[in-house]
């Protein structure tokens, strides 16, 4: 590739810089490019907030010699834990980020874990809760700062492998709505907001407007938002719809806004698991790493190709022909 490169280079520069130039570094770049023989650490840790007197444990993934990364926060669904979604886990890590997967007491998978079936349908639906919301999307900062600490900590195995200037937040589900609210979401009938400026970007997989004020919620997000659905992607907790989360999109104000809507995609589409007897469509997984992985480098790392790529015919590439992709 580098010798590609010099030679489009070579003929570029004969050209003189009043013509057209052949080539763009766009034309090489490639989302879904990793050194699969690349060791991806993965890490346990723990975050103890003081000030909440709460225990927030996270998953780490990282390369071993990762030096000043930007850094992507991942927040699981409803009954989740911080070992869900290595397949995002390992490949933005080999993309040359630190990916860190949080997990929400009170909302992960201790409220069903020990429980007789039964009863797991109830223990979700209390546990869909405002206040379970709250304490998630507090549990973002704590997390920050604490990796801002570590960051600078002598000795630390995570000690400048981080560049906390560059940091994108994700999540899926109730993952998703802890996104939303820490990057730019905005609830007007508490008068309450939980944007966290540190936050440059945001993925969000399986979005869903509160139930109230959704038509001022996003009106004022200003930070580059990727939205990612199915076309059934449905749960039973939540009551959230197909078409409640498609209404997002339409609500938010234009620039660096983008909407993926896979074609038969379920509510699992974004995660490692798959429901017995669910056929899992194969590309799906593919197509998520591949806009998701563009998105971070053109709006984390600035890199020009990538936004060509993200804002070209490129996407199209990747996806499934029934797929719905846009972008505002």
């Amino acid at each position: 590739m580098f010798l590609r490169q010099v030679q489009h280079f070579l003929i570029y520069a004969t050209l003189g810089m009043g013509a057209a130039a052949p080539w763009s570094a766009a034309d090489d770049y490639d989302p879904l490019a990793v050194d699969a023989a690349s060791p991806v650490l993965s890490e346990t840790m723990s975050v103890h907030d003081q000030r909440r007197q709460r225990e927030i444990p996270i998953r780490v993934y990282r390369l071993p010699a990762e030096k000043e990364a930007p850094v992507l926060l991942f927040s699981h669904g409803l009954g989740g834990s911080r070992d869900m979604g290595r397949f995002l886990g390992e490949h933005w890590a080999r993309r040359h980020y630190v990916v860190v997967f949080l997990q929400h007491p009170g909302s992960d998978e201790s409220i069903w874990k020990d429980v007789p079936p039964a009863r797991r349908a109830g223990a979700f639906l209390k546990a869909a809760s405002g206040e379970n919301l709250k304490l998630r999307v507090e549990d973002v900062p704590a997390v920050i700062d604490q990796l801002e600490k570590w960051n600078r900590e002598s000795g630390h195995v995570l000690a400048n492998t981080m560049d906390l200037k560059r940091i994108g937040m994700s999540g899926h589900s109730f993952g998703a709505q802890t996104t939303q609210a820490v990057s730019g979401q905005e609830f007007p009938i508490i008068h309450q907001t939980w944007t966290d400026r540190r936050i440059l970007a945001a993925v969000i997989m399986s979005p869903g407007p509160p139930k109230i004020g959704a038509d001022k919620a996003f009106s004022s997000v200003t930070l580059p938002w990727m939205l990612m659905t199915g076309t059934e992607d449905v749960s039973p907790i939540g009551g959230q719809t197909v078409e409640s989360r498609r209404e997002v999109y339409p609500a938010l104000p234009p620039g660096d806004k983008y909407e993926l809507v896979l074609d038969g995609g379920k509510h699992s589409a974004f995660t490692d698991v798959s429901r017995r007897l669910e056929q899992r469509n194969p590309t799906h997984h593919r197509s998520i790493l591949a806009v998701s992985t563009a998105f971070w480098d053109a709006y984390l790392k600035k890199d020009p190709a990538a936004k060509t790529w993200l804002t070209g015919d490129a996407p199209r590439k990747v996806l499934d022909p029934k797929d719905i992709w846009q972008r505002k």
